[in-house]
């Protein structure tokens, strides 16, 4: 198959699946979601991705149908069936079925949504970006890997048509993250990200970003940094599961970053290094 879709069991191109309109994740996006990529057929931190998402539906008291190897084994199956060697690989599970209504029945089981597509951005993390900042008006619970991006999606779509990579939130004058993203600065040998708290996704880039780092002895910082700190970095950094590492030239018009490539490119060899390790056969 050239792409794949998976609803409850139903399996079939993406464009054949249907999805019922009482499913809560319809109309209150009502769900959690992880997103993988695969090389040679075989997903890159797999792990990581399934335990965060069985703490999401924890915290929001979603039901997940399935045991953490039930779901492994499901997507490894699928995987397989798709064509293409390198993958992206999204699942999510809503709250269920129900007519609508704010109230949901506790004991109700979760949905699993699957959709596997052709991957080919793996070349692109080398090429330095432009930025956009704008004000992080989410809720208190990005920590939580939720359907609701409405923010998310504005925020990356104003950075689009200002040509844009990515757009980077802030509460007040300190930096969070971006709108898909991780975001870091380097200074004076240092790396410094937001810490893992309500205001933040805790990233699996991020995480093993800082495993790289502590095995490189590079210091690291997990403290909030200010908008101003952001413009006079030596680096500023951005991190996620499909545009792995990059750097930034730009943001918001001005040329930032570009003085410390040397740690940029060993965080970038690293962890390439690192997703060809695991998924070689």
């Amino acid at each position: 198959m050239e792409n794949l879709g998976y609803y409850n069991g139903n399996i079939g191109a993406i464009e054949d699946i249907n999805i019922p309109m009482l499913d809560r994740g319809v109309y209150f996006g009502d769900g959690i979601y992880e997103v993988v990529i695969t090389v040679n057929h075989k997903i890159f931190a797999l792990n990581d991705h399934i335990e965060r998402l069985y703490k999401s539906a924890e915290m929001l008291k979603i039901i997940i149908p399935y045991t953490k190897e039930e779901l492994k084994d499901i997507l490894y199956d699928l995987v397989k069936k798709v064509d293409a060697d390198e993958q992206l690989v999204y699942f999510q599970v809503t709250r269920g079925t129900a007519q609508r209504s704010h109230k949901y029945n506790k004991d109700i089981k979760g949905n699993l949504y699957i959709t596997i597509t052709p991957f080919n951005d793996i070349g692109n993390y080398k090429k330095r970006v432009k930025l956009i900042t704008v004000p992080d008006t989410r809720a208190f619970h990005c920590n939580i890997k939720t359907l609701n991006l409405l923010p998310n999606v504005m925020a990356s779509q104003k950075a689009s048509e200002c040509g844009c990579e990515e757009a980077i939130f802030h509460r007040g004058n300190i930096v969070t993250e971006a709108s898909y993203s991780n975001v870091y600065i380097i200074k004076n040998g240092v790396l410094k990200t937001h810490p893992t708290n309500r205001l933040i996704l805790a990233g699996i880039t991020r995480k093993n970003i800082l495993n790289i780092c502590n095995s490189n002895n590079m210091n690291i910082e997990e403290i909030p940094f200010t908008i101003k700190d952001m413009m006079e970095a030596d680096e500023v950094m951005l991190s996620s599961t499909t545009k792995f590492i990059v750097a930034a030239k730009e943001i918001n018009g001005v040329p930032v970053g570009g003085r410390a490539p040397a740690v940029i490119k060993l965080l970038q060899y690293e962890y390439m290094n690192k997703i060809l390790n695991e998924t070689m056969d």
